[in-house]
């Protein structure tokens, strides 16, 4: 049986993941500073770890006699655009010594094959009619925040680790995820979620507050076909970081009136400040296309999956608030 670890499986995406490995027949350990806030692992072991001690990263990757068959990296101080504009120095350092040391430890055990989750946030800032970037148009960089300068740097680590001690590195460069079983609220949360918990507390008729003016340009992939593309990607023979995502653009205001629409609501909105992030990020999907990747789900089909989850858990919470 393969081994798989996962370092951040308390997480979002990282919970999706070791079900999924799990499911392909994978003996499976996950790691994380934290125990999934939503359910239970499937992991057949979890260890609390803090990844940021080199000594951590070490146990994270014995594997007892041998090494990993494949190691997972998804474990970062990160959240939705607030906590990014907010916790820039959390994110750069906490971000950076994961990865410092994962990456080191991952390749000094021997491990063959080492999957690192980057970001769409390496990008510039774009404006929505323009072409799509591949790849290889990170550079000349220009990442509109710290966030995206840390993964850009990570992802360099990472390939020179593969120079020097020949570990199959895969790097996919992720688009904003949704689905069940993330974070909702706090201040972490991404915009799916944030607008699936605003529209469930405001009920029929009501009014949300939005950030900014509604046109900002987003893609948004649902969390099954995010998983699909890191397994295919991990798999593969490519090299370098990998786009995947959705290739429907759809502005703010269209994720509200898909939200509303899985709720069966009317909804208005009002617009407030807030840190909104770029206008647009157009990407190309050439390379994770070329391994028979497609998004299965648009945004309505996923908002349809995750609306009910989002709601339910904000109006448990107040309803408890209440009580």
């Amino acid at each position: 049986m393969k081994k798989a670890l996962v370092c951040g499986a308390g997480g979002f995406i990282g919970g999706h993941l070791v079900r999924r490995l799990k499911a392909d027949g994978f003996w499976v350990r996950g790691v994380d500073i934290k125990a999934h806030e939503f359910r239970t692992t499937d992991a057949d072991e979890f260890l609390l770890l803090d990844l940021r001690e080199p000594a951590n990263c070490a146990r994270a990757v014995d594997a007892g006699g041998g090494a990993f068959d494949q190691v997972y990296q998804l474990a970062a101080d990160m959240g939705g655009m607030g906590f990014i504009h907010a916790a820039e120095c959390e994110i750069m350092r906490n971000s950076m010594l994961i990865n410092v040391h994962m990456t080191a430890e991952a390749a000094r055990a021997g491990v063959p094959r080492y999957f690192y989750s980057s970001s769409a946030c390496v990008y510039r800032d774009m404006m929505s009619d323009e072409p799509d970037l591949t790849e290889d148009d990170a550079y000349p960089a220009m990442p509109d925040n710290e966030y995206g300068w840390e993964k850009l740097y990570s992802e360099r680590m990472a390939m020179a680790y593969q120079r020097r001690y020949g570990m199959a590195v895969r790097i996919a460069r992720f688009q904003n995820c949704y689905g069940p079983y993330g974070t909702w609220q706090g201040g972490r949360e991404k915009a799916p979620a944030a607008i699936c918990r605003k529209v469930a507390l405001a009920g029929d008729g009501g009014t949300i507050e939005v950030w900014g003016d509604g046109t900002a340009m987003r893609t948004y992939i649902f969390v099954d076909d995010l998983v699909d593309g890191i397994r295919l990607l991990m798999e593969s023979h490519l090299e370098g970081a990998v786009n995947i995502g959705s290739e429907q653009r759809v502005s703010v205001n269209e994720l509200v009136a898909s939200v509303a629409r899985a709720a069966g609501m009317k909804i208005g909105m009002r617009y407030v400040d807030g840190p909104v992030g770029v206008h647009a990020r157009n990407h190309a999907n050439a390379r994770i296309r070329s391994l028979g990747w497609e998004c299965r789900h648009d945004l309505d089909a996923g908002i349809a999956k995750t609306y009910p989850w989002v709601a339910e858990q904000a109006l448990l919470a107040a309803g408890e608030a209440q009580s």
